[in-house]
Order: C-alpha cells, then sequence, then structure tokens
C-alpha cells in the first residue's frame, strides 16, 4: 500500500464528524487522521470514544497548542472546521507550516482576513481546498452542464430564492452563528453556499452589491412586539421550555450531549440559547441586487423562518431560461403527527407539493424540456461523500466540471456576502474591488 496522507483537523465541532470519519475510517487506505486540535478536550474524547474501536486514540491538542502539534504529528492537511471567524489564523498558521489545507465554509468571514489567507497561499504554495458540497450536488451539477452547454446562451439574470426553515433556520440563532462578529451573518455562513454556485454556474465574479437586511423575526425586540417573549434564555432542562417549538435539549441526543452539553463547563459556551432572547446580531431576512463582471445581474433573497426549506432559482439568458425548484425539508411543529391533524388538513396538505426536485428548461425558440436530474445517497444530496471522494481518494476519477474550490474560489463567494454586509451597514452600494482585489493573488491592498 501507498503511503497515507496524514490529516489533523482543527475545530471538533459537529460538522468536523464528516472529515473523521473520512480520515480514519472510510478512507483508511489512503488517509491516517494524526491530530485532533480544539479548545475542548471533552469534545476531543468524545470523537476518540467514537473512534476507539478502529484504532489507537488519535493524540488531541490544546487549541493553544496548535503549532506544537503541526511540528510533532507532520500533517500533510489540516482540515480546519473551527468558527468562521477563526478559520484565517488556522490556514495561514498552516500554510506557513509547510501544510495545505481544506476549510469549511465559510473561508472566513471578513475582507482583511481573506487577504491573509490569499497572501500566504501564493507565498508558500501550499493549497487551499474550500468544502463546497452544494457545487456536487447531483441537481446543481446538472444546471451548472445546461449553462456550460449553450442551453441558454449568455446567463443575463440570476433570480436566486432560499428559505430556511424553523428547525434548520432557527439554530442559527440558538449557536455562536448568532452574533456578527464570529461568523460573518447568514449573507457570509449561509450565503457563501449560495454566491459560489452562482460563480460556479455563471463562470463570473461579483462587481458590485447594494443590500437591505433586518432581524424581523428572532430575537427579544421582534418577540416582544409579537407579545411572544420567553422568561428563559437557554432550553435544556428548562421546564418553562418544554412545550416551546423552538427548544432544542442538549441532553436528549448522544451528539449533542458529549459535544456541547459535556463541555460547557470547559468552554463556557452554551449551543441551545433562546432564540428569541438578547444578543442577536445577524440578520434573518435579508436581499442582495448584484451585477457581476461578465454584466449578469443576481437578486438574491435569504429569510430564516419559512415553513419549509429549500430553494427556487431562475436564470434567464440570451437564448432561453433554466429554472430549478428544489425542496430540502418541511416540517411540522413539534410533537404533530399525521395522527393529530383532521381530515381536511391532510387532504389539504396532500395536496399540496412538499417535497420534490425539478429542473425545466425553456428554449427561446422552442418546446421546454425536463432535465433529468440523478439520484444520490447521504448528506446534501450526495454533494458530501462526493466532495470526500475528491479530497481523500488519490483515485477519484478527474472531475471534468472542475467543482473542486481553490482559497480564490473561497474570497470570490465570502466577497459578495461581505460587500452585501458592508451596503447594509451604510445604506449605499459597495464595490467589491474596494474591499478585495480578487485579480491580485494575494487579495490586492484593500
Amino acid at each position: 500500500m501507498s503511503e497515507r496522507t496524514r490529516y489533523a483537523v482543527v475545530g471538533t465541532g459537529a460538522r468536523a464528524g464528516l472529515f473523521i470519519d473520512a480520515a480514519a475510517r472510510r478512507y483508511a487506505q489512503h488517509a491516517e487522521l494524526v491530530g485532533l486540535c480544539d479548545v475542548s478536550s471533552v469534545r476531543m474524547a468524545f470523537w476518540n470514544r467514537l473512534l476507539e474501536k478502529l484504532a489507537a486514540p488519535v493524540p488531541a491538542w490544546p487549541a493553544d497548542r496548535f503549532d506544537e502539534m503541526l511540528a510533532t504529528e507532520r500533517p500533510d492537511v489540516v482540515v480546519v472546521t473551527t468558527v468562521d471567524a477563526t478559520h484565517h489564523d488556522y490556514i495561514v498558521r498552516s500554510l506557513e507550516a509547510g501544510c495545505d489545507v481544506v476549510t469549511e465554509k465559510p473561508m472566513t468571514t471578513d475582507a482583511e482576513k481573506a487577504r491573509a489567507i490569499l497572501e500566504a497561499a501564493a507565498r508558500t504554495g501550499r493549497r487551499v481546498r474550500v468544502a463546497f458540497n452544494y457545487r456536487f450536488h447531483p441537481a446543481y451539477t446538472a444546471l451548472r452542464e445546461v449553462i456550460r452547454d449553450g442551453r441558454i446562451g449568455e446567463p443575463l439574470l440570476v433570480d436566486f430564492q432560499w428559505v430556511l426553515d424553523t428547525t434548520h433556520g432557527a439554530d442559527y440563532f440558538r449557536r455562536w452563528h448568532r452574533e456578527k462578529q464570529h461568523s460573518g451573518g447568514l449573507l457570509v455562513h449561509k450565503a457563501t453556499h449560495h454566491f459560489d454556485l452562482v460563480n460556479f454556474w455563471i463562470q463570473s465574479i461579483p462587481e458590485w452589491v447594494v443590500a437591505l437586511g433586518s432581524l424581523s423575526f428572532y430575537g427579544k425586540d421582534a418577540a416582544e412586539r409579537r407579545g411572544e417573549a420567553r422568561p428563559y434564555t437557554r432550553y435544556t432542562g428548562v421546564e418553562a421550555a418544554r412545550d416551546d417549538p423552538f427548544r432544542l435539549s442538549l441532553d436528549e441526543n448522544d451528539g449533542l450531549r458529549g459535544l456541547y452539553l459535556e463541555a460547557e463547563a470547559e468552554t463556557g459556551y452554551l449551543r441551545d440559547r433562546d432564540v428569541f432572547g438578547e444578543g442577536i446580531s445577524i440578520e434573518d431576512t435579508m436581499g442582495v441586487l448584484a451585477r457581476y463582471r461578465s454584466g449578469c445581474q443576481l437578486h438574491y433573497s435569504l429569510v430564516a423562518y419559512a415553513p419549509w426549506e429549500g430553494m427556487r432559482v431562475c436564470i434567464t439568458g440570451s437564448r432561453g431560461r433554466v429554472e430549478l425548484f428544489h425542496t430540502e425539508s418541511t416540517h411540522l411543529m413539534r410533537g404533530q403527527s399525521d395522527a393529530e391533524l383532521g381530515a381536511e388538513q391532510r387532504t389539504a396538505r396532500s395536496e399540496v407539493p412538499t417535497q420534490g426536485t425539478f429542473l425545466h428548461c425553456y428554449p427561446m425558440f422552442g418546446a421546454p424540456e425536463a432535465i433529468a436530474i440523478g439520484k444520490a445517497e447521504g448528506g446534501h444530496g450526495g454533494g458530501d461523500a462526493r466532495l470526500l471522494a475528491q479530497i481523500f481518494d488519490p483515485d477519484a476519477p478527474p472531475d471534468p466540471l472542475g467543482r473542486g474550490a481553490s482559497e480564490r474560489d473561497g474570497a470570490a463567494s465570502i466577497a459578495l456576502g461581505v460587500a452585501a454586509n458592508r451596503s447594509i451597514a451604510t445604506g449605499g452600494p459597495v464595490l467589491v474591488s474596494s474591499l478585495l482585489d480578487l485579480d491580485d493573488p494575494t487579495g490586492g491592498p484593500g
């Protein structure tokens, strides 16, 4: 067997599990997990308990000894899954130590940090890979193929609507993402997925941005306006919160208990804060208008409190239009089942299409066509598994669509969100180049 690639993971919250499992189990023929690093010894011990049946415990290093870990364990690749605002620090230090990097999205949260990553990558010659799993989703891949094949001509307008439901969407307002200094807000943390897809689909990068945003549903002020303020600040162990449909109880799930509840004394981090409490500095209702260098316009909206989750995207070009409708999830209120709904409600719900993915192409002077979409199992429509194969399997076939994302792709995706945040703050339009020079390998002076 050829020598295996050595991986270390810094930041061992829930999302890290995808990469820990890949390196330690799924791709163990090609990969070796040589180090874990985190502010919490409890979290690292949780993963080692899960791994103990596979191999010897993985060395666990405190975050303040990260550089020592790099020198001692000698990883070839460092996987960064820490809090978004700290990505740049671990990416740059890993590059300077001679490692390649795989980082969760977003690559980072602001232009200054993006420039630091771009400069370090250019200076060291090491590789940064941004884990954009949505590029590998069968539906989003099929949409790229329609545009690549020229079926709608030159893309001129992208209408993109994404809605987060009150299960997934609410979760951003329970955890550290609720504070913009940690996540960059949803226009960076979540929308980086969507902006990267637009960049990938139309093969261009943003030039000019204007945006609006507000905290309209979550947060204390909005709840008080509706007369829905809560008398508690978190959910776990709070009897008054037992019937709250937004409740998350960390003691009812082994993973949440091991990764977060048992680590609270060590980290001080509360994973289950009230979504209608104080201290939320991100928006839940956002609209963005952007112009791309190609001349294409983008109309984008994101809402975090819908009854279903998914997207509607329509791209109109010089020779036609393509439309993609994709529903990721629907849900009922906590504890509600079909049996508890009345016959009239069940009938009404059955007549409304709640699931499915549909891709249609409308030539300007021809018959419309339904485009077949491949099926795949696993998270993010099979995108997680396909992404992991591209990262961990050296025998994976070449990707004709070039779905692997570099540090430049990571910078281009956050550039739109960072500019949108600036526009919300100032009330005016923002030139992307005033924040980040995407033509300069080092990101430019800003």
